[in-house]
């Protein structure tokens, strides 16, 4: 390796060393959705940041969406893609096809991914009942079969990862009558995180971050200016459950909230093991 080379590599893992020891044995929940779920580089980039995390002894949480995995087998049978305020309307056939998709699909190539680069990863999918749902009521429209939490099995999580586990959620619960509904994978990330008091909570996303009216990103937010940026329709469609979410666990035990570019590799080590960060904190 030529001197240059070295003297980087050196570099960055004495910036990294600090963040390493600071969320050693902490838990960090990571949203995996957008681009960083479709391009192959950034897959494979995004399951080596992970076992990477694991490695360096931060209990990773891996929940993850499928947006444009559900649309394509949507497509195939003639079903339209429906959405209200950045939320899939979801009817019985639906649901099927999600729940089928999000297991079946998704959650088994991220599991595989992750192994494949040297983590340990556990798929937490269709037929877990860690997590239960009740229907979500909203005024705007009938939803269906999606669900909003309100009740997670930490205690199976936490095992899991005391036994060296990468947990991979897929936004999936039941109700009492062992119905099975779909979550909206933000809000899903958001409340494990919030159960189990983690330290940080990133989002990836297809835009740098939060953007002002300019389209330049906000490094940081507070509540109030989140109120403002929503009222304004600066923030709109489904970034809104990105930030409500970011709220939700900043309000309930989680210290720290991003979203950041899901389209940058390694964009999850840019945040966690460097003095800039990047993307949009959100804080108090």
């Amino acid at each position: 390796m030529e001197k240059n080379k070295a003297k980087q590599v050196i570099e960055i893992l004495t910036e990294a060393l600090p963040y390493i020891q600071k969320f050693s044995n902490k838990i960090c929940v990571v949203k995996y959705g957008g681009a960083a779920m479709v391009e192959n580089k950034l897959k494979f980039s995004f399951a080596r940041d992970i076992a990477l995390m694991k490695q360096v002894g931060i209990n990773v949480i891996v929940v993850h969406g499928g947006g444009p995995q559900i649309d394509r087998q949507l497509e195939k049978v003639g079903i339209k893609r429906n959405f209200v305020d950045g939320i899939r309307v979801t009817d019985k056939e639906t649901i099927e096809i999600v729940s089928n998709t999000l297991n079946d699909i998704v959650n088994k190539e991220i599991v595989d991914l992750i192994n494949s680069n040297g983590g340990n990863a556990l798929g937490i999918a269709k037929g877990n009942s860690s997590i239960k749902v009740k229907k979500y009521i909203s005024e705007k429209a009938d939803y269906g079969y999606v669900g909003e939490i309100h009740n997670i099995d930490t205690n199976y999580i936490c095992k899991l990862m005391n036994s060296g586990y990468i947990p991979v959620i897929a936004p999936l619960g039941y109700d009492e009558k062992n119905n099975i509904y779909n979550i909206n994978a933000d809000l899903a990330a958001s409340q494990i995180a919030l159960k189990l008091s983690a330290e940080k909570l990133i989002f990836l996303t297809d835009q740098a971050g939060v953007l002002d009216q300019e389209k330049k990103l906000i490094s940081s937010l507070n509540f109030n200016e989140i109120e403002e940026l929503i009222s304004i329709e600066t923030i709109t469609g489904g970034m809104i459950p990105k930030i409500k979410a970011c709220l939700n666990a900043i309000e309930n035990n989680v210290k720290m909230a991003h979203i950041v570019d899901g389209r940058i590799q390694h964009s999850v080590l840019l945040e966690i093991f460097t003095n800039e960060g990047i993307g949009t904190l959100v804080k108090r």
